[in-house]
């Protein structure tokens, strides 16, 4: 099991929690959070025991987006890991979930300040659970910056053009109810305890066959973007082997004989 000074990594069960544990900064990017992010994606996709995840913060905080002080000069933390840098100079992107999209299902499970990058690396995940004084925004504007995470494609995907341009153009604080009522999360819950949240819903996807939610999770972003009938096509394409599976036929005599299933991913 990975993990860095400011990314640490447990499972709970099946799931795998990944904790961006930089709190003294609220959880600003930093070099050795995006490599720990980085590797947590990739052991959860070739973990066949791993069928969820959970994202979330340490300390009262999601994640304030990039370390702006390093930004302007003042040196980012964990120089030691610039040879990964170098290695694969699309490492960045992929643990911010700009270039990379996990098999499994991802949770964001939000306490405090998701803004900035953290609202971008949001957007990269699949269920979001918030509580209810968390904060949300894309602030870069305010900063002469450019959202470069990925913000200007996908968040008018996500939610209503209308609310996507306000969001990116204005750079104000959106309260967890507002992100709610435009889409942007879909629980608001007591503060401290989102993760609690997260990690029961993530209880109820570990509860399904895993190849079939895979492959659901596929069928969704693939066919986002296509016309109605191509769409159909490529359900059919990636839905219709699953009911070949040995989890399938588990899961109908399961179904049958009124107990828990047990899945064997084959």
């Amino acid at each position: 099991m990975g993990g860095t000074e400011h990314l640490t990594v447990r499972r709970e069960g099946a799931t795998l929690v990944l904790t961006l544990n930089r709190p003294d900064a609220r959880n600003a990017l930093s070099l050795p959070m995006l490599v720990g992010l980085h590797d947590g994606w990739l052991e959860a996709d070739a973990d066949d025991a791993i069928r969820s995840i959970v994202l979330t913060g340490s300390g009262g905080s999601f994640c304030a987006g990039m370390d702006l002080k390093a930004l302007a000069g003042n040196g980012m933390q964990g120089e030691h890991y610039r040879d990964r840098l170098k290695a694969d100079p699309d490492l960045h992107w992929k643990a911010m979930l700009r270039h990379h999209r996990p098999r499994k299902p991802v949770i964001a499970a939000v306490e405090g300040y998701c803004v900035a990058g953290g609202t971008e690396i949001l957007q990269g995940t699949d269920i979001r659970v918030a509580g209810e004084s968390a904060t949300f925004g894309l602030f870069e504007v305010r900063r002469g910056l450019f959202p470069i995470g990925g913000s200007t494609v996908r968040l008018q995907r996500q939610i209503p053009r209308t609310h996507a341009l306000e969001m990116l153009l204005t750079g104000r604080p959106y309260t967890a109810e507002e992100a709610a009522r435009i889409g942007l999360i879909g629980h608001v819950v007591p503060d401290g305890t989102a993760f609690e949240a997260a990690l029961e819903i993530a209880e109820q996807i570990n509860a399904c066959g895993p190849l079939a939610v895979e492959a659901v999770k596929a069928s969704v972003y693939e066919t986002a973007e296509l016309t109605e009938t191509d769409g159909l096509a490529a359900e059919l394409a990636r839905g219709w082997p699953v009911f070949d599976t040995v989890d399938a036929k588990e899961g109908a005599r399961a179904f049958a004989e009124k107990r828990p299933p047990v899945y064997k991913r084959a």
